[in-house]
């Protein structure tokens, strides 16, 4: 299944959880901030989403500096 993440097409899950999606790009449990098709996403959404043909996510990962 084909989605975009940041803006570029790539292929994700066949079973579409974005739990997994996160798992295999290595940032699962870390301070993110993600918008599915335009919506804001809170933690408790993380393992309730589920991913379609189609669908567009944006992950941004907060870095702490000074």
């Amino acid at each position: 299944m084909e989605i975009t993440l940041n803006g570029e097409r790539r292929e994700a899950p066949a079973n579409g959880a974005l739990a997994r999606l996160l798992d295999e790009l290595g940032v699962a449990g870390r301070n993110l901030v993600i918008e599915h098709n335009g919506e804001l996403l809170i933690d408790a959404d993380l393992s309730r989403v589920v991913l379609r043909e189609g669908d567009t996510l944006e992950i941004v990962r907060f870095v702490g500096g000074g």
